[in-house]
């Protein structure tokens, strides 16, 4: 099995017959990728308030860690699964993808973070140097001890022909190495240590039909823990951190989506074996609407969760490792930051200081977008006005669901039609909703707070990680009126054991009424819970 020999941090696998290949068109084509890439390579590296005193930023590194397989394995194997925050010693991606032409080749590209510990040093008298957690010098700059990363990336350009023949392994470890930085008039020096990440990168196709194969990329750590029992902090410093794989090709290659796969592959797609990663298409979508399924020229797969051809918001102007907050939000909280916690964090690491520049120098134009944006000016095409259920009445008079209240007596008078409630930011628009007592019919039956359901996400369109939760039962919690008009219902997981706390606190997973199926008993008039 031939294998490639990693410099600086990359290699490249031979092929087996010296064959010339197409021009590398790998590194344009991952430039595509570049922003989301490293949103992912940097999530949760640092968070607000980006100080190493700071308790959030004492447990890092918790996305596509892969360790040592003695040290993981320690107390019993991992369990497979897609979910990247969980500690494992490989990473697997299966994808489908079409071949155009013969001769097509495959560019892959695994990317890591390789830990690198700043240890600050202080002079001593004697020549030497002491360990110091912290040390000022004399112009008043800070220097402190902290875990920093160095990003590596392994490059693989192979045939898919080769690859169909047999499997191709390239080493994809990173050496260790200690840098040395002086600090001004003698006082001490920072002192950078790596230690040695031992990985190799195995890529492997099987042919499923003329023009569809499977791809298999599979990262493992290769590499011993001196000690199978020592801290985490400690084994993470031969570990393969935010692991993520980019995959591309020449114009002989189209990558199938496995969230919304053509349905003559979707049973392909369900037998891929994704594990500790889950793969999306990259890039800028294609035409919508072609009911053929997903497919692209780029593949990103990653130890985080995204929706197909995932972006950074165009807004954004810099990366802040938390692409779980909002940026206005954590932009206006860190600009409130004292002038000490500044400087802690300046001296914490060199990407929290970049964080505070860009943040202490944005123009108001900039900090203005962060406040939202438009997406979309399509005209919308009004739906039919659904049908309200009067008094005592048991079916809608049209539409597939209707929106319904308690029970009204005469003396309440009907109930406002829609199109003449008024527009959602003027008063009383919200006047005779009740989230907790509405119901929406859905297969003649009304569904309100209390009903059971089961869940239907729909393929193309829906949350990425609403794929997980097909065929699970649920409990609607509340009925909501979006300002567009739509309606969507509230829920909980039946086997959620914290189902009573997000209840408490009004945290649900929302679907629409179509992605909903009644189960019995309906008992819609005893509500199960509030809503938010």
């Amino acid at each position: 099995m031939p294998e490639g020999l990693v410099a600086g941090g990359t290699a490249d696998a031979a092929t087996s017959d010296g064959a010339d290949l197409p021009p590398d068109r790998s590194r344009s084509d991952f430039e595509r990728l570049s922003a989301v890439a490293d949103a992912v390579l940097y999530e949760g590296y640092l968070l607000y308030p980006y100080r190493r005193s700071s308790a959030k930023n004492r447990v890092r590194w918790q996305f596509g860690v892969l360790f040592p397989r003695d040290w993981v394995e320690a107390d019993g194997p991992v369990v497979p699964g897609v979910s990247g925050s969980t500690d494992s010693w490989f990473q697997q991606t299966d994808c489908l993808l079409r071949v155009r032409r013969p001769g097509a080749v495959v560019r892959v590209r695994v990317r890591y973070l390789q830990t690198q510990h700043k240890q600050v040093e202080e002079a001593v008298r004697d020549g030497g140097h002491r360990a110091v957690a912290s040390l000022r010098t004399d112009d008043g700059v800070a220097h402190l001890t902290f875990e920093e990363a160095v990003p590596r990336e392994v490059d693989l350009v192979v045939p898919l022909d080769d690859l169909l023949a047999g499997e191709r392994t390239v080493l994809a470890g990173a050496p260790g190495g200690t840098d040395v930085e002086p600090l001004p008039r003698g006082v001490g020096r920072v002192v950078r240590r790596r230690q040695e990440v031992q990985a190799q990168t195995t890529l492997g196709a099987e042919r499923l039909s003329d023009d569809v194969c499977r791809l298999r990329v599979r990262t493992v750590n290769t590499g011993p823990a001196p000690d199978p029992r020592i801290p985490r902090d400690e084994a993470l410093r031969r570990a393969l951190i935010a692991t993520h794989t980019l995959v591309a090709g020449d114009e002989g290659v189209e990558f199938v989506s496995l969230i919304d796969p053509p349905a003559s592959l979707r049973e392909h797609a369900r037998a891929c074996r994704n594990e500790f990663t889950f793969p999306v298409l990259g890039g800028e979508p294609t035409a919508e609407g072609t009911g053929t399924g997903a497919t692209g020229g780029l593949l990103l797969s990653a130890p985080i969760i995204l929706p197909d051809h995932p972006q950074v918001a165009p807004e954004s102007p810099g990366d802040l490792h938390d692409a779980a907050e909002i940026d206005e939000i954590l932009t206006l909280r860190t600009m409130l930051l004292t002038d000490e916690e500044k400087r802690e964090a300046r001296a914490t690491d060199p990407r929290a200081a970049a964080i505070l520049d860009r943040v202490d120098t944005m123009p108001p134009e900039v900090f203005a977008r962060l406040h939202g944006a438009v997406r979309s000016l399509k005209p919308v095409t009004p739906a039919a006005e659904p049908a309200v259920l009067a008094a005592g009445a048991t079916t809608p008079a049209t539409g597939p669901f209707t929106v319904a209240a308690e029970p009204r007596t005469p003396a309440d008078g009907p109930r406002t039609p829609d199109a003449e409630r008024p527009a959602w930011w003027q008063e009383g628009a919200d006047a005779g909703l009740s989230p907790t007592t509405d119901t929406v019919l859905v297969d003649g039956v009304p569904l309100g707070g209390g009903s059971r359901v089961r869940l239907r996400p729909r393929g193309r369109g829906a949350d990425a990680q609403d794929m997980f939760l097909v065929g699970r039962t649920a409990r609607v919690a509340a009925v909501f009126h979006d300002v567009d008009g739509s309606t969507h219902l509230a829920v909980t997981l039946d086997d959620d054991p914290a189902s009573e706390l997000h209840t408490w606190y009004g945290r649900f997973h929302y679907f629409r009424p179509d992605e909903l199926e009644p189960l019995e008993p309906t008992d819609s008039d005893t509500p199960h819970s509030g809503g938010r």
